[in-house]
């Protein structure tokens, strides 16, 4: 397709650079471009300045206008706008095709692609694929949902290398029809999701299924036969279908919990089918050390471990957390629902945590659930997750861990999970720092100085 002259707009920049990549892109290709999105200029400062130099016709902010739509030859959605926009539906009415910047991107990629999605455990899946492919010698290029675009990195790839995408139901129900998809796909799981954006959980799996729908009879499909659902596509797929690698015959892993084993055998059977040595597999298993945001232990203080698993957005994800664990759980969860359904998660709390502290719009109603299922289970509902945070540290104990694993969406306080999870660390760092204050004080005490540790630590304020 060629882009020079064309009318695009970009719907959305979004918060991780997809849009600001689509925007730049389709200007240097000669496109005149239009951005529009419903944040103010203050809260999209960082991405405007990245585009200050590029040849972007306008920029429209607060609102959308029905003539950016109307009039466009192109129009570049963000995933997480919704099905029924009816700006969409405008642009469609009026003859604009419909694209997203993942589509933009599998359209000029000249490598070959590994694509990932799931419900839970795909940017793990994703950033282990990756690795064991570079442990065997690939070049090999991680992006697309796990937190950044590729776009701009195009020119630089050749047909030799790898490209590894995490991909979300959104960016895989905005694809078009006969879009290219990844030439192997891998699906890690099935469980209900982003339900407060899909009307249906039919409506989600069909988004999911597109990865497999997609691709050509000559390509190739890891399905996790684990997942009673996932098992079931294999009618779907087009090429060869692949069941992940034994667990017995992975390595020890650095990353705890029986899901990252199940997600390491979903990454070693698709570089098992690109032909990847096992030595390289083995290497690049034992030497993963997991991602940012998800179990990340963050600092151990007075003998407790507090680890950020800020990316659980989901009740599922939760669950796999609290079973990665043996030691004390004190939980923190909440934020605002997606839709989905919490039982589990209240069985798993009433039966691996210690205690639990919930906070943001859900609080209450879940600290109502975990009360009539555990009653003496300690638990109490705050408004923030400082709050939370204070009322697990001052519960706990040495040698318990402290767990930081909302099961929700971060939206009702937070930019997004992973601003969630640097304000749960930049709280772990108050604590610590004023714990260690403490502890100094404390030291002084044997000299007739200050007040003990053992008196102050539970006091001491987040």
């Amino acid at each position: 397709m060629k882009f020079k002259g064309l009318r695009a707009t970009v719907m959305g920049l979004g918060h991780f650079g997809g849009g600001v990549a689509a925007a730049r892109w389709l200007a240097r290709q000669g496109a005149i471009v239009t951005v529009t999105d419903l944040a103010d200029r203050a809260t999209l400062r960082e991405a405007l300045e990245s585009l200050a130099h590029e040849p972007i016709r306008e920029f429209h902010l607060g609102s959308h206008a029905e003539e950016d739509f109307r009039h466009a030859d192109l129009v570049v959605v963000n995933p997480a706008v919704r099905p029924d926009d009816r700006f969409v539906a405008l642009a469609a009415q009026s003859g604009a095709q419909l694209t997203s910047e993942i589509e933009l991107f599998f359209r000029a990629c000249p490598a070959r692609m590994i694509g990932v999605t799931g419900s839970n455990g795909k940017s793990t899946t994703a950033a282990m694929t990756a690795k064991l492919l570079e442990a065997d010698g690939r070049r090999v290029w991680l992006g697309g949902n796990i937190g950044c675009s590729l776009l701009d990195d195009v020119e630089r790839m050749s047909p030799g290398d790898w490209v590894v995408l995490e991909l979300s139901s959104f960016q895989l129900w905005h694809l078009s029809q006969g879009c290219r998809v990844p030439e192997i796909a891998v699906v890690t799981n099935c469980t209900p999701n982003h339900l407060n954006w899909h009307p249906t959980f039919d409506h989600y799996a069909a988004a999911k299924q597109r990865i497999l729908s997609g691709q050509q009879p000559g390509d190739l499909a890891v399905l996790n036969t684990g997942d009673d659902i996932v098992a079931r596509w294999d009618r779907l797929a087009r090429g060869r279908v692949l069941a992940p690698l034994p667990l017995d015959d992975l390595p020890p892993l650095a990353v705890p919990g029986e899901h990252n084993r199940i997600n390491a055998a979903c990454a070693a059977a698709a570089a098992v089918a690109i032909g990847c040595s096992t030595a390289a597999i083995r290497d690049g298993l034992r030497s993963f050390r997991g991602l940012p945001q998800r179990l990340e232990l963050v600092a151990t203080i007075a003998g407790r471990r507090f680890h950020n698993d800020s990316a659980a957005t989901t009740p599922e994800s939760t669950i796999m957390a609290l079973r990665a664990f043996e030691r004390p759980i004190w939980l923190l969860a909440g934020g605002t629902a997606k839709g989905g359904d919490y039982r589990g998660m209240i069985e798993a709390i009433a039966d691996r945590a210690a205690g639990a502290a919930f906070f943001g719009s859900v609080a209450d109603s879940l600290e109502r659930q975990v009360a009539a299922r555990a009653p003496r289970l300690k638990s109490c509902a705050v408004a923030t997750m400082a709050e939370a945070l204070a009322w697990c540290w001052k519960h706990s104990r040495a040698g318990d861990e402290i767990l930081l694993s909302p099961g929700c969406a971060s939206q009702d306080q937070f930019r997004n999970y992973r601003q969630r999870g640097e304000t749960f660390v930049e709280l772990v760092g108050r604590l610590s720092a004023a714990e260690a204050k403490v502890s100094v004080r404390g030291t002084n005490s044997r000299h007739g100085e200050g007040s003990g540790h053992s008196e102050r630590s539970e006091e001491s304020g987040v």
